[in-house]
């Protein structure tokens, strides 16, 4: 059975250390990714020491398995070139030997990232935390102009790829004034050579690949952030769940809906601005992050306590999860204080759920963010056992344990 690993809270939560446990069972085919984009930092520890932050290839890429980048993927060439270079240093001789592209994948220029930061700039202290690299914009330009949007294949085809940047770059100066990027030629000659460089597929190729054995497929960010059912407008644009990821597979012809494994950490926490109600600002003394820290655009990284409420909202999101991975189980024993939180005082009223509403209306969304603003944690526990704890409360079994960065344990079936 294939397995679809979703991070079920504002992200950061561990999705790249579990895929790329999850990579190394021997009948695993490919890492298959299918939201995000360049903007993904999924931290792996190998247990030699190697670190990388995955942000295109697949988390598995450092034991040598395989990604495709699905339709669903923001693609930008010039991070990718750099990723491989760092995967390169780190010793996996051919990164894009590893690598397949969907030509139907979107492409992200330095002109959607320059419109990005001024975007944000613009708003002042109405920021809404993003992380300044333009798959937004991306997405944005896409639906206001669905013919002209370049895609990973157009990088094949200099002539058109000339004509759509100039015809993007053009938009996005006339909007948002000068843009901080590089003439179009340069751009234009660099996408070709990642036209080159990697395997552009065709819809067929994930059918067949569906066939060759079984296939981790690798989400971005978290649930909490969904462009639909995230609290707006403090959110991605992007799908977080698992709907994507069946979408595809039901595409490839695959009967079956693949496992789904949610991602949760012992505490919760939040890169940039927005609601979170567990934020303790004295855990990160107790919590240090190594690979993680204040960004220029996302702002801060914010620690807090385990926020049930939130991540049963996520679980109900998404319509259920069949699995989970508890992720740093040594925080417990490093910050005794470490609480669950089971609920919050908004407006004078215990919540202990949020509601759920339908996907696109962002109003009510908006309403529910204003609400969590102010809300404050009023119900506590503190468990004997976390991943007890954890699985009672979002309905579903802990099949991986993870202890440290490179200390990711099968408890169950995990793949399969």
């Amino acid at each position: 059975m294939h397995t679809t690993v979703v991070d079920l809270g504002y992200g950061d939560a561990g999705k790249g250390a579990v895929v790329a446990r999850l990579s190394r069972e021997p009948d695993v085919a490919a890492v298959v990714r299918f939201n995000g984009g360049p903007q993904a930092a999924h931290n792996v520890v190998t247990p030699d020491g190697r670190h990388h932050t995955f942000a295109q290839f697949g988390s598995g890429t450092l034991h040598g398995t395989p990604t495709h980048l699905s339709r669903f993927m923001s693609v930008d060439p010039l991070a990718l070139a750099a990723e491989a270079d760092h995967l390169r240093a780190l010793g996996v001789p051919s990164p894009y030997d590893l690598l397949t592209v969907d030509r139907t994948a979107r492409l992200v220029t330095p002109y959607h990232a320059a419109a990005n930061r001024l975007r944000e700039q613009a708003r002042g202290n109405g920021r809404h935390g993003s992380c300044g690299m333009g798959v937004g914009e991306t997405a944005r330009y896409a639906l206001a102009h669905p013919d002209d949007a370049p895609t990973a294949g157009d990088c094949a085809s200099r002539p058109r790829l000339l004509r759509l940047l100039r015809l993007l770059r053009d938009r996005f100066s006339d909007e948002l004034g000068p843009l901080d990027a590089p003439p179009v030629e340069a751009c234009v000659t660099a996408f070709a050579a990642f036209a080159r460089a990697v395997t552009l597929t065709d819809g067929a190729y994930l059918h067949r690949l569906a066939r060759g054995g079984r296939l981790v497929l690798e989400g971005a960010q978290g649930v909490l952030l969904d462009e639909w059912h995230g609290f707006h407008p403090y959110t991605t644009w992007s799908t977080t769940t698992f709907a994507n990821a069946e979408t595809l597979l039901a595409e490839a012809g695959v009967p079956d809906r693949p496992r789904r494994l949610g991602v949760v950490r012992t505490y919760t926490v939040r890169h940039g601005p927005g609601p979170h109600v567990t934020q303790d600002t004295e855990l990160a003394a107790a919590l240090p992050e190594p690979h993680n820290g204040p960004g220029r655009w996302q702002g801060a990284f914010r620690i807090g306590h385990f926020d049930a409420v939130a991540h049963a909202y996520a679980v109900e999101v998404c319509g259920g999860v069949d699995a989970l991975a508890v992720t740093h189980l040594d925080a417990p024993q490093r910050c005794p204080g470490l609480r669950i939180c089971h609920g919050y005082a908004v407006e004078g009223r215990l919540v202990e759920r949020l509601p759920v509403g339908p996907p696109g209306d962002l109003e009510r969304q908006a309403a529910l963010t204003r609400r969590l603003l102010g809300a404050r944690p009023a119900v506590w526990s503190t468990p004997q056992h976390w991943p007890s704890a954890i699985s009672a409360l979002l309905g579903a079994p802990v099949v991986v344990e993870s202890h440290g960065p490179a200390q990711q344990m099968l408890t169950g079936a995990a793949v399969g």
